[in-house]
């Protein structure tokens, strides 16, 4: 398992001030779910791992969904940055 794969789009000092920021939860769960996918190419059968990769995504679109609503130019600017698709409507 890579540990760095990931290149940290936040400064150090970002991560200290704005730790709670949704920009930051964010990164931090989209850095956990790319953590986990590259785990699990290597152990398909991980199945605790797949719930927990589960559960990480569906709290990072909770916070998506919510910037959306509250600041679109923040939203827009998070998923280029970070480079993440985006979701479908139905």
């Amino acid at each position: 398992m890579v540990k760095d794969s990931f290149i940290s789009v936040i400064t150090q000092e970002e991560k200290e001030e704005n730790s709670g920021s949704v920009e930051f939860q964010v990164f931090h769960f989209t850095s956990k779910i790319r953590r986990l996918t590259s785990h699990l190419e290597l152990h398909k059968r991980d199945f605790l791992s797949q719930r927990g990769l589960r559960r990480i995504l569906g709290k990072r679109q909770r916070l998506l969904t919510y910037l959306s609503k509250k600041n679109k130019v923040r939203y827009k600017k998070l998923m280029d940055q970070l480079d993440i698709r985006e979701p479908k409507t139905r």
